[in-house]
């Protein structure tokens, strides 16, 4: 069955920790952006760990190797569960698994930034990424949901990972993001971990909204093992 990750785009500790507590228990990832961990750091990664949150670190880590490496192995040490780079984790203890950023759900296939190739075929680019993202030792990728029936066909039934942002309930507008995909949409073709945000830490009851996604993610993973 595929995970949910919550995205915890707050900008204190203590929102974070409110948050967690308006959740309630479960088995979902934190995920901690630039925005938190820029607030409060390592702290943030500590906090929800000792809450017994799992912590996906979406921090798009992106310098020169060794200032990678050395972050990298520093997030391992901290217990993060995902990550995004590859050669410091292998040097450092821990469980952190490695997924690679391809193409942000903000981006329009047909209206990119200077330098992009346009129009861009989502799925074909996302499966090279991934062969090349696998081929540095990296778990899988993240991508929107929508680029996931391309990745299947250009991989032709060979499993992979995916973390999926843009994850929106059916009828709920797309905010800052174009390539967005529902709950029930993103675990048919194949998602491994979904990510909400607004979605869920924006309702008036977020546990119950996220209950509401754990129920729709479990009907869905029922529905394509039938």
């Amino acid at each position: 069955m595929a995970e949910i990750a919550i995205a915890f785009d707050v900008a204190t500790l203590e929102q974070a920790i409110e948050l967690d507590q308006r959740l309630g228990e479960g088995p979902e990832l934190a995920k901690i952006g630039l925005e938190l961990f820029t607030a409060a750091g390592p702290d943030a990664v500590r906090a929800l760990n000792e809450r017994g949150r799992r912590v996906f670190l979406d921090l798009k880590l992106h310098d020169i190797p060794h200032t990678v490496h050395g972050a990298a192995a520093a997030a391992a040490r901290l217990g993060a569960d995902l990550l995004a780079a590859v050669e410091g984790v292998r040097h450092a203890e821990g469980r952190t698994r490695i997924v690679a950023v391809t193409l942000l759900t903000s981006l329009d296939a047909y209206n990119l930034p200077p330098g992009f190739q346009s129009p861009l075929h989502p799925g074909v680019v996302v499966a090279q990424q991934l062969a090349m993202a696998e081929r540095a030792g990296a778990a899988g990728i993240v991508c929107s949901g929508s680029d996931l029936a391309g990745v299947r066909m250009m991989r032709r039934g060979k499993p992979f990972f995916a973390v999926t942002p843009g994850i929106r309930p059916a009828g709920m507008g797309r905010g800052d993001q174009e390539r967005v995909t529902t709950v029930a949409e993103a675990v048919e073709q194949g998602s491994s971990v979904l990510v909400l945000g607004r979605a869920v830490t924006s309702a008036l009851d977020p546990r119950e909204a996220l209950e509401a996604a754990r129920h729709e993610c479990a009907e869905a993973t029922a529905a394509r093992q039938a």
